[in-house]
């Protein structure tokens, strides 16, 4: 496994993350949790350093679980997690106020089982509490040794300014692919201008680029698909153009979809770490083989000349979920 330094923060993570979210939420039924810690220690053997969870995943399971996963070798990896939802719970609204952000730290470190978190992201602006006061928040836990790194998560470039200013972002995670390429038109120039690193989530379409997935899928019930317009049977059929592409070049490269992908978007820049995630060892060993996938310019090219013509359908988020990002 390469590695890649995120902005100019000198943190230096694996090329490719590992999302952990829906091995405890979003996609169904919690994966058991013996299996989740095999494939967590497996992500750990094959390469993988930078793991990322948040207070809200399960919520609390997620980070209990990595806690003890990765407590067999803690110094050797980068846990990221998150705050800003009242009650860990995402439908509840946003909390960042500097008194709730303090809690959920000291909560976090107990279940990660770490006395430090090495990458604090704000899960998603308040727009109740000034960006400052959360990041001169977040600024005094660095200095106290409670965090290493400060981010922000789907936050607009006006925020990342305001926030950049008080305590230097170290990251920025939103999602980012080749069916949601919004970050191009503002939020990458100014990561490179301020020197931050881009850690895409989604970075598989939620499941969607890997060509597993057709207008006939049925999700579970629990699964967040089943409310986002982007996946309705209409969209998904429209959509399938663009994983059709995906596939032919997939074949010319003797790689799977997932890993063309992935490795269209490590080509984008040097300081991008994905965070696929998956519930599967096979999958994740597949995911990791897009680092050593190789496209040349010309094949970046026929990628960009080929998706301008395919128009994406469908809203990425419900509207209750839509008003948080980009603020």
């Amino acid at each position: 496994m390469k590695t890649r330094i995120l902005g100019n923060s000198g943190l230096e993570v694996s090329t490719l993350g590992l999302g952990c979210m829906g091995l405890s939420f979003g996609y169904g039924p919690a994966t058991e949790k013996n299996e989740a810690i095999k494939l967590l220690q497996k992500a750990f053997d094959l390469g993988v350093t930078f793991f990322d969870t948040a207070e809200a995943y399960g919520p609390f399971h997620n980070e209990e679980l990595l806690g003890e996963a990765l407590a067999p070798f803690r110094d050797k990896v980068v846990i990221a997690t998150k705050f800003g939802f009242k009650n860990a719970i995402p439908t509840e609204g946003v909390d960042s106020r500097p008194e709730h952000i303090i809690e959920v730290v000291e909560a976090s470190l107990k279940r990660l089982k770490t006395d430090v978190i090495d990458l604090l992201y704000q899960h998603r602006t308040d727009p109740n509490v000034p960006i400052e006061d959360v990041a001169g928040t977040v600024k005094d836990l660095i200095q106290q040794g409670k965090v290493k790194h400060f981010g922000m998560s789907e936050a607009g470039v006006e925020s990342i300014r305001r926030a950049h200013a008080v305590q230097p972002l170290t990251a920025l995670q939103s999602e980012y692919s080749l069916w949601w390429r919004e970050p191009e038109k503002e939020i990458l120039p100014t990561l490179e201008e301020l020197g931050i690193g881009f850690v895409p989530f989604s970075p598989l379409g939620k499941g969607f680029l890997t060509g597993a997935i057709n207008e006939n899928t049925q999700f579970g019930e629990n699964d967040f698909r089943n409310i986002v317009p982007r996946f309705t049977e209409e969209n998904r059929k429209a959509n399938l153009a663009l994983v059709e592409l995906i596939q032919k070049i997939a074949t010319e490269k003797n790689a799977s979809p997932a890993q063309i992908a992935l490795a269209w978007l490590l080509a984008q820049k040097p300081w991008i770490a994905p965070i696929p995630g998956t519930t599967k060892i096979h999958r994740l060993e597949e995911n990791i083989g897009a680092v050593n996938v190789e496209l040349t310019a010309e094949d970046l090219q026929n990628i960009e000349e080929s998706a301008s013509k395919i128009t994406i359908t469908g809203e990425r988020y419900p509207k209750l979920f839509q008003e948080r990002v980009g603020k």
